[in-house]
C-alpha cells in the first residue's frame, strides 16, 4: 500500500494548540509554550507530517512557526478568511477549536497552500514596522480629538498624548532605519527600492517588512499579494467590472501613497497615469493601474538586482 502523506492542521489560541491529522483524523491538543511547542514537534516527526497548516492570528502562531522551521517541517501560515470561506464551501457553518483544525487541514490537504518559513530579521523588522503604523493611527485620533473637543482638560491632555506619540513615532523611525542600515540584505534591498523616484523609508521599509516575497515571484503573484491585481467578474453575457481585494492591506496603503505622489511627480509614472486619464478612466482605477505599476517595478528591480532608471520612452 503506498504511503499517504501526513497534512496537519494546528487552530491557534493564546493558551492551546489543537491539531488536527489528516487523513487518520486524530484530533490532539498542545499547549502554546515552549513545552507544548516540543512535544508537538516530537509527534509530527513521528507522523512524518509533510505539511503543517495554522492561520495568522495576530503573533499568537510565532513560536509555532518559529518551531516548526527549526525542526525543518514544512509549515504553511494562512488567511484565516481563505479557511472560513472553504469551510463554508465544504458545508462546514459550525465553528469552534477543533472543528477549525480539521478544516485547516483539509484547506491544505485540498489546495497546497505557499510555505512560510521563519525569519527572525523580518519579523523584528516587521514588529517595528507594524508599532509604527499604529502610532501614526493613535496620532491621527488624538489630533482629531484635539482640534475637536471644546473641554480644556481634553485638549490639554491631548496635547499632552500627541507630544509623547510624536517622541515614539521618531523612536521607532530611528530603530526602523538602524536595523536596515545593519542588514546587508535589506540595506541593498532598501537602497534599490528608493532609487525609484516616490519611494521613501516608510514605503521601502514596510515593504521590507511585510512582504519579503517581493523579488522572489512573478509579477501576477506580488501584485494580488499587494491586493492590486484586477479580477474579472463575468458571467455569461454579463461582464462585470473589474475589482480589485484581498491582499496585505498594510502594503497597499503605502503603495496608494506611493502612486498619489508619483502620478504628479514621478515622470514615467505621470505619463502612464494621465495617459489612462485621457482614455477616459476613472482617477481612482488609475491610480489602482500606478500602484500595480510600481510594485510589478519594484518587484523586477529586486529580483535583477536593478536601480531605477526612467525607460526611453513612457
Amino acid at each position: 500500500m503506498a504511503h499517504q502523506s501526513v497534512v496537519v492542521g494546528i487552530d491557534v489560541s493564546k493558551d492551546i494548540l489543537d491539531v488536527a491529522l489528516l487523513p487518520s483524523g486524530e484530533c490532539l491538543q498542545f499547549s502554546n509554550d515552549r513545552s507544548g511547542l516540543r512535544a508537538l514537534v516530537s509527534v509530527l516527526k513521528r507522523k512524518k507530517a509533510s505539511l503543517v497548516a495554522f492561520e495568522a492570528t495576530g503573533g499568537y502562531e510565532k513560536g509555532l512557526l518559529t518551531a516548526l522551521t527549526k525542526a525543518k517541517l514544512a509549515a504553511s501560515r494562512i488567511n484565516p478568511q481563505r479557511v472560513r470561506e472553504f469551510a463554508k464551501a465544504c458545508g462546514v457553518m459550525a465553528k469552534n477549536d477543533r472543528i477549525d483544525a480539521v478544516m485547516i487541514a483539509r484547506f491544505a490537504a485540498t489546495l497546497a497552500p505557499r510555505l512560510t518559513v521563519s525569519n527572525v530579521r523580518i519579523e523584528a523588522l516587521a514588529e517595528l514596522v507594524t508599532t509604527r503604523r499604529q502610532v501614526v493611527e493613535d496620532l491621527t485620533g488624538v489630533g482629531n480629538q484635539s482640534a475637536q473637543t471644546t473641554q480644556a482638560l481634553i485638549k490639554r491632555l491631548a496635547l499632552r498624548r500627541l507630544r509623547q506619540l510624536t517622541i515614539h513615532l521618531k523612536a521607532l523611525d530611528l530603530a526602523i532605519a538602524k536595523m536596515v542600515a545593519d542588514d546587508p540584505d535589506f540595506a541593498r534591498d532598501d537602497d534599490l527600492m528608493r532609487s525609484m523616484l516616490c519611494i521613501g523609508p516608510v514605503v521601502s521599509h514596510t515593504l521590507l517588512a511585510l512582504m519579503p516575497e517581493l523579488g522572489k515571484l512573478d509579477n501576477r503573484e506580488i501584485s494580488a499579494l499587494a491586493g492590486v491585481a484586477p479580477f474579472t467578474r463575468d458571467s455569461g453575457k454579463f461582464k462585470g467590472q473589474r475589482t480589485i481585494f484581498g491582499g496585505r492591506q498594510p502594503v497597499r496603503d503605502v503603495l496608494f501613497m506611493a502612486a498619489m505622489g508619483a502620478s504628479r511627480l514621478n515622470p514615467t509614472l505621470k505619463v502612464f497615469y494621465d495617459r489612462l486619464i485621457a482614455k477616459g478612466k476613472l482617477p481612482k482605477v488609475a491610480l489602482v493601474a500606478v500602484m500595480r505599476k510600481i510594485i510589478t517595478t519594484l518587484n523586477v528591480m529586486l529580483r535583477e538586482g536593478q536601480k531605477w532608471r526612467r525607460p526611453a520612452t513612457a
